[in-house]
């Protein structure tokens, strides 16, 4: 889905983002949840922005995936603890996917719905490669990452105060 209809999706992709991320090792508080969801607005109104929801036949949400690509001018890269070379590091609006978010709720897990999700997401897109940040101690999500081939090209804290995170990058070309 597009910006406008992940906006009016909202509810069902906070209730997965709320239920997924109050587990550890992430234990996000209400607080959190409040804004993640203030940037998740703003990040629907860019006009490259995309989404995936699963739910249920009952229309219950399961799992959701958002991201877009990065710009020119995109401090993704200025969070990593050791610079990487200029050349992985430019962006143009096109070239990189950047992966917010993928989360699945506790029921439906290790059905292959993340991997799902995630093929879904980027299918169509003209990017020559997905990036994402993942939180060190979050070992399935690691694992899953590594296994859809993506590899690690550094270590991150994305916001002040956050925990060390990989940042991994996939080739989709």
């Amino acid at each position: 889905m597009n910006g406008p209809a992940a906006a009016r999706a909202e509810a069902a992709f906070r209730l997965v983002y709320a239920e997924a991320f109050a587990e550890p090792p992430y234990n996000e508080t209400s607080d959190d949840v409040v804004a993640t969801f203030r940037r998740f607005r703003s990040q629907t109104r860019k006009p490259t922005f995309r989404a995936t929801l699963a739910r249920t036949e009952d229309d219950e949400p399961v799992g959701m995936a958002y991201g877009y690509p990065l710009g020119p001018n995109t401090g993704w890269w200025d969070q990593l603890t050791e610079p990487v070379p200029d050349d992985m590091r430019r962006e143009d609006g096109h070239r990189t996917f950047g992966l917010m978010e993928l989360a699945v709720r506790g029921p439906w897990r290790r059905q292959g719905i993340a991997r799902r999700l995630h093929e879904a997401l980027l299918e169509g897109t003209e990017a020559e490669r997905a990036l994402l940040n993942v939180r060190q101690d979050s070992k399935p999500a690691s694992a899953a990452y590594r296994a859809w081939g993506y590899r690690k090209v550094g270590e991150a804290r994305p916001w002040e105060g956050a925990v060390l995170h990989d940042v991994m990058l996939l080739n989709l070309r």
